[in-house]
């Protein structure tokens, strides 16, 4: 049995994560904000993962982290501002307060527009990809990459990002598929198969410091 603390288990992606853990065995810490907007997390504690020494504390005893904090709730509240140093705050604190605590592993839920056309170019600078008014969110991911790229860190680090298309009903299949800095223009995913594939990466590590694209099958 593996112990994972989730960071931001009370969203949709963390949820799905938790439930996909508990289902295969194993023992999970849920880490929320704020314990009184999730009444049904029991077992949830308080944490910021901005805060390093919340991340040690909580962190302790742990084999895995997963982040999948996000700042709002929704795209009214993203528009409406965010700190944009968020996820570079929290890539520095999880990295420090992780190592410290002596967690080896950490996943990360990244986001679609940090990924990159056929061209190369990232798909936060398209208009027609991303409305302007969540471009700066996009752009505080992209800098919470960066950051993980650049650290001199003994966590061993895995970033999966899922495509726009993400399904919170969608049914566990169990099958996904992994790419680079690219997913097809029509990729989906089930939150459910995105968490399979989180987990499958916590049981038996395959990639290691880097970005990778997760998403279903691709219809003809």
């Amino acid at each position: 049995m593996t112990s994972i603390v989730v960071f931001g288990a009370g969203g949709r992606a963390g949820r799905a994560i938790t439930a996909e853990a508990h289902r295969r065995g194993h023992r999970v810490t849920g880490v929320v904000r704020d314990r009184a907007r999730h009444p049904g997390l029991t077992s949830a504690v308080r944490g910021d993962v901005t805060d390093p020494e919340a991340v040690t504390s909580i962190g302790y005893g742990h084999d895995a982290a997963v982040h999948a904090v996000s700042p709002a709730s929704g795209p009214e509240a993203l528009a409406a501002g965010l700190d944009p140093e968020f996820f570079v705050r929290a890539a520095d604190a999880l990295l420090h307060g992780l190592a410290r605590a002596g967690v080896p592993r950490l996943l990360a839920i990244g986001l679609f527009a940090t990924l990159t056309d056929a061209r190369g170019r990232p798909l936060h600078d398209d208009p027609a990809v991303l409305p302007a008014e969540l471009r700066p969110f996009a752009l505080s991911h992209a800098a919470g990459l960066d950051r993980l790229r650049a650290a001199d860190t003994t966590v061993d680090w895995l970033v999966l990002t899922p495509p726009a298309a993400l399904d919170v009903d969608g049914p566990r299949t169990g099958r996904y598929r992994l790419g680079g800095e690219q997913a097809p223009a029509l990729a989906h995913l089930s939150y459910a198969d995105l968490a399979v594939a989180v987990v499958d990466e916590i049981e038996a590590p395959r990639h290691h410091r880097t970005r990778l694209s997760v998403f279903g099958d691709v219809p003809d």
